[in-house]
């Protein structure tokens, strides 16, 4: 039983860290990169867009966007019968929501930026607002499922240290 325990809170806590990653790579672009290359002029925007959108595609980025979302769904597996279990799945389904915005909207703008062969500014006017309201979305989002699974992380480190406690007392008494 402890070790199932100790599985359960492993795969969550690894969640948890990937979680934070994804939704800090969110927030980063939203208080930070975005605002800042809006300073730019359009031709500067657009280059360093697209730069970026060419670097962030990589194995240490993989392992957290789709890390959150796997090993968030791994945990809600392993604590379905968990009484904190609700925060997990409230976790999953706010990264799922996460995941879908940036698979069917700012995905499919980064593709368009990055095939336009029109001047930077028309491709600005497709792509800059549209993109930047659904990062928002995405940070809010991603960090509302951290929060969910930071709680759950909370929970089920009180509930093992009372099963601990509780099974050390059990022996003591025999």
């Amino acid at each position: 039983m402890t070790e199932n325990r100790t599985a359960g809170g492993f795969v969550l806590g690894a969640a948890t860290v990937a979680m934070g990653l994804a939704a800090g790579t969110f927030y980063t672009f939203a208080c930070a990169v975005m605002p800042g290359l809006a300073r730019s002029d359009d031709e500067v925007f657009v280059e360093a867009m697209r730069n970026m959108n060419d670097a962030i595609l990589n194995p240490v980025f993989f392992l957290s966007f789709f890390g959150a979302l796997l090993l968030t769904g791994v945990s809600a597996w392993q604590l379905r019968a968990a009484p904190h279990r609700k925060w997990v799945w409230a976790g999953l389904a706010a990264y799922t929501l996460t995941f879908l915005i940036t698979v069917m909207v700012n995905i499919p703008l980064n593709d368009d930026l990055a095939d336009t062969g029109t001047s930077a500014s028309t491709a600005l006017e497709d792509f800059e607002d549209m993109w930047v309201a659904w990062n928002v979305v995405r940070t809010l989002l991603s960090t509302l499922a951290l929060g969910f699974l930071a709680r759950a992380l909370v929970l089920h480190g009180r509930q093992t240290s009372a099963y601990l406690e509780s099974a050390a007392g059990s022996r003591a008494s025999r």
